[in-house]
């Protein structure tokens, strides 16, 4: 059996943030989200994100745009961030005909040791939309548990979307690290 290619990690800079953009727009919007499962196209219009909003991410102190490649080429992406004692954990993206074969779950496993060995952090935590039962359910399967925390959806700020639906609100999900002192 061949070896599966070699993924390799590395944080964002400034000249990679037009790439992160088209990847973040074609895992979660339009027809092209729809060539993988983690699509928001049918509760969200417009856009995801955008360059100034990439951009603004590599300033902040103890934040890191985390990038999967495969000879060059990006494939996934997410943002992590300390925020005190906890990593948080978003605008994860992994390429629609990449999903489903285990680089996203490769890619949130390096996260998390970034935020939990690098960063000491004892939990990471995300907000994830409560329609995606699915998304939710993966992330469940890794560890993460629903909280009952919620958040309001930023309704009137298409910088994240265009709402199709008036129900839309964010859950907490959290994963404790085992063996991060306190």
């Amino acid at each position: 059996m061949p070896e599966s290619p070699q993924t390799d990690f590395r944080p964002a800079v400034m000249a990679d943030v037009p790439a992160i953009v088209a990847l973040v727009e074609s895992a979660y919007r339009g027809d092209s989200g729809r060539a993988g499962w983690t699509t928001e196209s049918d509760l969200l219009d417009g856009q995801r994100t955008d360059v100034a909003g990439v951009a603004a991410l590599l300033g902040q102190p103890y934040s890191m745009l985390l990038l999967a490649e495969r000879d060059g080429v990006l494939l996934a992406s997410c943002h992590i961030e300390r925020r005190g004692d906890s990593g948080y954990f978003g605008m994860f993206a992994v390429a629609p005909t990449r999903q489903g074969g285990g680089l996203g779950k490769a890619v949130l496993g390096e996260a998390e040791r970034i935020a939990r060995e690098e960063w000491h952090c004892r939990a990471m935590h995300m907000t994830v939309i409560v329609q995606r039962e699915e998304l939710i359910a993966w992330y469940e399967r890794r560890g993460y548990r629903r909280t009952g925390e919620f958040q309001p959806f930023p309704y009137g700020d298409e910088r994240f979307g265009i709402p199709r639906r008036d129900d839309l609100r964010f859950e907490v999900l959290r994963k404790d690290f085992a063996g991060v002192p306190a």
